[in-house]
């Protein structure tokens, strides 16, 4: 079996013309193993594990490995399914086409919606995420990045895949190709429910929330060729219970008690309730 690492040098080594560097934003101009080196001599080696480090500083962020696992659990049981189901049109179908992942967590999303003739990147701020990520080596290489300063040479990207993950709309539009399209994807008010109203279950104000302003700025960087909002309901197993009710953030900011409220009372069922965006720059 080939090593991560020998499977992430072989990508850099291919498709190092899609990478700058995020110090001086110079191209890539060699690769060597286990490292890539720009124009001006910076040097980005590969972690064991295959991926690369563009951060400049270390970002703080709550994504940790746990948390990560227990979503990939109900992403694998089938939580998003109907999701997949109407992004899939949107991937791009010509070989070759290549399909950025922003704020890619422990990789799943990507490695659902990639085909095997796409060149196919996810990057997050989570290194714990980046490296579960490499589980999925074989269908995407993986890298920490950041949103703000993408680590992508100008119009390289087909498609940005932007899924429950923050925007930077002006490096989206720098790395994106003129004809390439941007898929986000938002929570709407009913999204997960049922977590919400055991977490908060004594701060109503909290059990509703509102993503207006998200869509309105999509909506003001882009041209909006497709949209839908999609809700359904999943039933959850017992089997599923703890894997559910930690899969989210939205558990941070729970108190104790409400932890403990939400674990005595089980849930039957999760909504997802989401808006689809397809959209272009204008």
């Amino acid at each position: 079996m080939q090593k991560k690492i020998d499977m992430g040098y072989e990508f850099i080594a291919e498709h190092r013309m899609l990478f700058r560097c995020p110090k001086c934003h110079e191209a890539i101009t060699e690769t060597r193993p286990y490292s890539m080196i720009c124009a001006n001599g910076h040097q980005y080696d590969l972690s064991k594990k295959g991926t690369l480090y563009f951060l400049s500083h270390q970002i703080a962020t709550e994504y940790n490995k746990e948390m990560l696992l227990h979503r990939r659990q109900m992403i694998a049981d089938g939580l998003y399914g109907p999701l997949f189901d109407r992004l899939a049109p949107y991937m791009p179908a010509g070989a070759g086409a290549v399909c950025i992942d922003m704020g890619c967590g422990e990789g799943s999303f990507l490695k659902k919606l990639v085909r095997p003739d796409h060149i196919a990147v996810g990057f997050d701020i989570s290194k714990d995420g980046i490296f579960l990520a490499t589980d999925f080596s074989e269908q995407a290489f993986w890298c920490v990045a950041d949103i703000t300063n993408m680590p992508f040479q100008d119009a390289s990207a087909d498609v940005l895949l932007n899924i429950f993950s923050p925007s930077h709309y002006s490096e989206m539009a720098r790395v994106l190709k003129p004809d390439g399209v941007v898929l986000k994807v938002i929570p709407e008010r009913y999204y997960l429910k049922e977590l919400r109203e055991r977490f908060y279950v004594d701060q109503t104000e909290k059990q509703d929330y509102s993503n207006d302003k998200v869509y309105e700025k999509f909506q003001d960087a882009l041209t909006v060729v497709a949209e839908e909002r999609l809700t359904y309901t999943y039933p959850l197993t017992s089997e599923q219970q703890t894997h559910a009710l930690l899969m989210s953030p939205i558990q941070w900011g729970a108190t104790a008690d409400a932890l403990t409220y939400a674990a005595a009372h089980p849930m039957t069922e999760l909504t997802v309730d989401v808006r689809v965006l397809v959209g272009k720059f204008k």
